[in-house]
């Protein structure tokens, strides 16, 4: 079990959340499509929907996009519940495939249910970063955190992370992701400069990014931009019927994505500025070196008329040109024999 968050490369999580549409197959198709992309977790959403909203709360406009108004929110969500039983079928089924089951917790029970099931961490909505009770009940769980921060300002933030702090979470086990909750967010709204702008706020704390945009461009731009965790919806059939599906990637695309981003990851470097492995064998072949311009005498002065500047790259540096001038040749030299003193 993992007990702290990877600091060597980017923690990628597909989103599966509730887009399996209450089917336990559906859910394990999606476990199977996150692992084959190279995700490193699979994360879904665990919740009693009777503690989680009322039977009166109306949907958020994309819901109602997706779902239609008829229905309430409660009656959308009580259809996408997992249950006990499905929580170990997909644990279970997640091993087999060699990734990391996740789910999000939405209320108390849902906390405890996940904790007795031995999950290594704890993934935050971006809705119950203002939830005091909720934070404290993470918080006292001792294990990593994982928090999104859609619809809050730095303010909120800060008083989160000073509730999870001060139940006993350290300060190296949070990651903190900027997030926009539209779906799907336009891109005008993403303001991945706020991501930094969190982590110069909040010393200490890693940050990363859950997109909620169309494609794949976003994600991968975080993670150059210093995301250390990615978080990305995605789904089997954008046309399937539910609130998310619209907003998520579908299964190339979510192989896409990860596969940019590890591309990403390698192209990032240490940041040394010198020549690489693979073109220090072209050194000789694109730099150049000075040679005789024409046939030059042993004895005579070397000059800018009898010089020149060509490849390859295995003589003499023309940045040593100032010095080469005026020196006596050595030795007879043909046109474009290397110079050598």
């Amino acid at each position: 079990m993992m007990n702290k968050l990877p600091n060597n490369r980017v923690f990628i999580i597909a989103e599966a959340g509730v887009n399996h549409n209450g089917s336990t197959d559906l859910a394990k198709k999606l476990v199977t499509v996150a692992a084959d992309a190279g995700a490193d977790a699979v994360k879904f959403q665990t919740f009693r929907t009777e503690k989680v909203v009322s039977k009166s709360a109306p949907k958020a406009e994309y819901q109602k996009q997706m779902t239609g108004s008829d229905e309430s929110q409660f009656d959308m969500i009580k259809k996408l519940e997992l249950d006990l039983s499905a929580h170990k079928e997909l644990i279970a089924y997640c091993q087999k495939k060699d990734i990391l089951f996740l789910s999000t917790p939405f209320d108390h029970e849902s906390i405890e249910l996940l904790d007795s099931l031995n999950l290594s961490m704890f993934k935050i909505p971006s809705g119950e970063i203002t939830n005091l009770p909720y934070l404290r009940h993470i918080g006292k769980m001792g294990k990593p955190v994982i928090l999104s921060s859609g619809m809050a300002n730095l303010g909120e933030i800060e008083t989160a992370l000073g509730i999870l702090i001060s139940e006993g979470i350290c300060l190296e086990n949070i990651r903190v992701l900027h997030c926009n909750t539209e779906y799907p967010t336009p891109m005008e709204d993403v303001n991945l400069r706020a991501m930094q702008t969190m982590a110069a706020a909040f010393p200490g704390i890693q940050v990363g990014y859950s997109d909620h945009t169309l494609g794949i461009e976003v994600p991968i731009a975080a993670m150059a931009m210093g995301a250390t965790v990615i978080e990305k919806h995605f789904t089997l059939d954008r046309n399937m019927e539910g609130p998310d599906h619209r907003a998520s990637l579908e299964p190339d695309e979510l192989k896409a994505m990860v596969k940019a981003i590890r591309n990403i990851e390698k192209a990032m470097g240490n940041g040394w500025k010198k020549p690489s492995p693979s073109e220090s064998k072209n050194l000789s072949v694109a730099r150049k070196s000075i040679v005789a311009a024409k046939a030059i005498r042993a004895g005579e002065l070397f000059t800018e008329e009898n010089l020149a500047v060509k490849r390859p790259g295995n003589g003499i540096s023309p940045m040593r040109w100032n010095e080469i001038v005026g020196k006596r040749a050595k030795k007879d030299f043909q046109e474009d024999d290397l110079i050598s003193l």
